[in-house]
């Protein structure tokens, strides 16, 4: 009858060299994470910014059109100052809506990766658990 080997237990070396593995792939795992966070929030921020420079950019072709056209039909039935005066206030009325509407999406956006943050803290408990 053979006796069945007993398991062997790894020795130190053996575990400092997964340690070591097992640390510089979680290194890496964590900054492509990082990293995949970063460029998610940066395209959210340059479509806060488009739609910044949008609202801009027709409320300053809007000032002068309907500044025209407005003005012209008001001045049939109201002096013309009395015309551009509302005029003025609808159009910075509008740059105002999207205006408060761009800053209502960069307050949204944070600069620190969350779920970066989360998983380290999650995994650095884990390595105190263990230790």
């Amino acid at each position: 009858m053979s006796n069945p080997r007993p398991t062997e237990e790894p020795s130190v070396a053996d575990l400092v060299d997964r340690l070591s593995e097992q640390t510089a792939r979680l290194v890496r795992d964590e900054l492509k994470l990082a990293r995949a966070e970063y460029t998610q929030k940066a395209k959210q921020g340059g479509t806060a910014v488009g739609l910044f420079g949008a609202g801009a950019v027709l409320a300053w072709f809007g000032l002068g059109s309907l500044i025209a056209t407005a003005i012209l039909v008001l001045a049939l039935f109201l002096p013309a100052w009395a015309a551009a005066l509302i005029v003025t206030v609808v159009i910075f009325l509008i740059a105002g809506i999207a205006a408060l509407i761009s800053k209502k999406k960069t307050e949204d956006l944070t600069p620190t990766p969350e779920r970066t943050v989360a998983t380290v803290r999650r995994d650095a408990d884990e390595i105190t658990e263990r230790i």
